[in-house]
């Protein structure tokens, strides 16, 4: 008798072995999908990487001071020659 419940129980382990195996395999291709749909999304939402933002956000900085220095010199060169300001 007692060899007929290990077999009993043994047989019950494994098929919760299988199962535990079969949720952890669901919960992987669960977990890709999800993040293929994430990155799906955020692609088609044509955001830009940070990197290229921080890029972006230098160039304009460089061309605003580029644009305030100009506008002083101008000013400076009409003061000099006596002309009126243009803005």
């Amino acid at each position: 008798m007692t060899q007929t419940n290990n077999r009993f129980f043994d047989e019950i382990g494994r098929l919760m072995n299988d199962a535990a195996g079969a949720a952890q395999g669901v919960k992987r291709e669960f977990d890709s999908v999800i993040r293929s749909q994430a990155e799906k999304f955020l692609r088609d939402m044509d955001l830009v990487k940070r990197e290229e933002f921080e890029a972006v956000k230098d160039m304009a900085r460089l061309a605003r001071e580029e644009n305030e220095a100009l506008k002083a010199r101008l000013a400076a060169l009409e003061a000099k020659l006596g002309g009126t300001p243009t803005s």
